[in-house]
């Protein structure tokens, strides 16, 4: 099962965020809350297991994103 580990107000945001928990070892989905892929003004959710979600938003917080 996926957990919402970050709220993004837009894809570049997202992508940042995607890219740093990537490179740290997790597997990342990002989910769009609404239908038009904007690069700005879209909301999205970073995913990421449920089983890491603690240690990825401390990954977040570590990178102060």
């Amino acid at each position: 099962m996926w957990t919402v580990v970050y709220m993004a107000q837009d894809m570049e945001t997202a992508e940042k965020v995607k890219e740093v928990l990537t490179k740290e070892g997790f597997l990342v989905k990002l989910r769009p809350l609404n239908k038009k892929l904007d690069k700005k003004g879209s909301y999205c959710e970073v995913l990421v297991p449920k089983a890491e979600a603690q240690d990825a938003q401390s990954i977040i917080i570590e990178y102060g994103l």
